[in-house]
């Protein structure tokens, strides 16, 4: 039975203070709060700057056990250096902290901007270079650049498996040569749902699915109602009991790998209305009356 992941994507927004957050809350004790509310949260700040370890240790200990974090990928290899000599700064991202997450490490997300178009080889390279374990990842990032001395962490608890996902935003991404790349490395193609924004493609590229969801009227703003709760609890549906949703977009004319099941991971990011927290949990509770699927609830506080 593939496990259902659902959260949000953040939790420091200054709108949700008095909201979701209770008034008077320490602003240090927001992820404390979201995390009892909802199993899993993307990193943020990890796409602006490279975090230090003690961040990511400090994370670690304000959520309960069974949490799980997704870390952003950062943004100097995707949007500045478009994947280009980037073994370095790979290195750092995997020396940075990510192992003081131990068992709460979830799937990297790999989020590329509009202007990126595909070029094959390019992103080969980068997928080759993406560690599949954290044994392969500690390897890695003990080729940390000298700029990073004192702020990396090398101590891995565990020898664990580790997932990446790839968010898209041009259009020459619609190419069966993409998704048959992502499919040697086992890599997920996000299903981003950006309003009409961007593309939007349903491929099965991996072992698991990786969704967000921006507000599918009014990017990052609308919230979803009960009909698109309902519509996402379907296909989520499908794809966590190893199928595909009958209408899904998809490129390639070939179908994934057939799996039982499949892990499903799910982050609302239509924050600046305060929508996301409470569409996950509706979204949670949609998917939860349903006594044969496998919807990660909260742990204890």
């Amino acid at each position: 039975m593939g496990k259902i992941h659902i959260g949000i994507s953040g939790w420091r927004y200054v709108p949700w203070r008095g909201v979701f957050y209770p008034g008077g809350l320490a602003q240090a004790r927001e992820l404390d709060y979201a995390s009892r509310q909802l199993p899993t949260i993307e990193i943020n700040g990890s796409f602006y700057s490279l975090q230090r370890p003690e961040s990511y240790a400090s994370w670690y200990r304000a959520t309960p056990p069974g949490f799980l974090f997704a870390v952003k990928g950062n943004r100097f290899i995707t949007h500045m250096l478009k994947l280009n000599d980037i073994e370095g700064p790979l290195a750092n991202v995997m020396a940075s902290g990510v192992f003081e997450l131990r068992d709460k490490l979830g799937p990297f997300l790999w989020q590329f901007p509009p202007m990126v178009k595909f070029d094959p080889e390019r992103f080969e390279r980068f997928f080759s270079l993406l560690p599949q374990d954290t044994e392969a990842a500690l390897a890695l990032a003990s080729q940390y650049q000298s700029r990073m001395e004192g702020k990396v962490s090398l101590a891995m608890d565990a020898k664990r498996p580790m997932r990446h996902a790839v968010e898209i935003r041009h259009e020459s991404f619609r190419d069966e040569r993409f998704i048959a790349l992502l499919r040697k490395y086992n890599i997920a193609l996000v299903a981003a749902d950006t309003a009409g924004r961007w593309p939007y493609i349903e491929d099965v590229t991996a072992d698991f699915v990786y969704i967000r969801l921006h507000g599918d009227k009014e990017l990052y703003a609308s919230g979803y109602n009960d009909e698109a709760i309902a519509l996402w609890a379907s296909r989520i549906r499908a794809w966590s009991t190893g199928g595909q949703p009958e209408d899904g977009c998809r490129v390639s004319p070939q179908a994934p790998v057939k799996r039982a099941s499949r892990d499903v991971y799910c982050y609302f990011d239509n924050d600046i209305k305060v929508h996301a927290p409470y569409d996950a949990q509706r979204l949670i509770a949609a998917l939860g009356a349903d006594p044969a699927l496998d919807v990660v609830g909260l742990s204890p506080a």
